[in-house]
């Protein structure tokens, strides 16, 4: 009888969907978009990056081992440190929405930088974290409360 071996475990990876022409990084994402267009809420689908923290040049010596953990030690400084960016799910005038499921473990330092730079550019929009199809509709309905005023 043969054994089943355990498959390392890591970040959930979600499916790609296509939908009305778009391609989405999961089916949380299309869920949430299907559910902007039947309330008629207008938002753009990863229509724009923010540059959280700008790239620079690491002029030292940095002594490192690849990140595997087997090799040599080596220089991998002296280099054009590339930026880090933030591209949320949809972006409207008055709100953005990240459709998270199953974080990856970069996701929370950058949701953080993401909010200290809508805090730093002076950008009050309400952010929304929905996690689930339900915390998609309780999304809308807050939108929706919120524009009624």
């Amino acid at each position: 009888m043969r054994r089943r071996r355990n498959k390392k475990k890591g970040p959930v990876q979600a499916k790609k969907v296509s939908y009305d022409g778009i391609n989405f990084a999961s089916g949380l994402e299309r869920y949430m978009y299907m559910a902007l267009k039947k309330a008629k809420i207008k938002a753009e689908y990863e229509g724009y990056t923010f540059e959280l923290v700008p790239g620079f040049e690491f002029t030292n010596e940095s002594i490192e081992r690849q990140s595997n953990g087997k090799g040599e030690f080596r220089d991998r400084g002296r280099k054009k440190i590339l930026n880090i960016k933030y591209t949320p799910d949809f972006v409207a005038k008055d709100f953005i929405i990240e459709c998270k499921g199953r974080a990856n473990d970069s996701f929370p330092i950058r949701w953080k930088l993401f909010k200290k730079w809508l805090a730093d550019n002076g950008d009050n929009r309400v952010l929304y974290k929905p996690q689930n199809q339900s915390e998609c509709d309780k999304v809308i309905d807050m939108i929706l409360q919120k524009r009624k005023g």
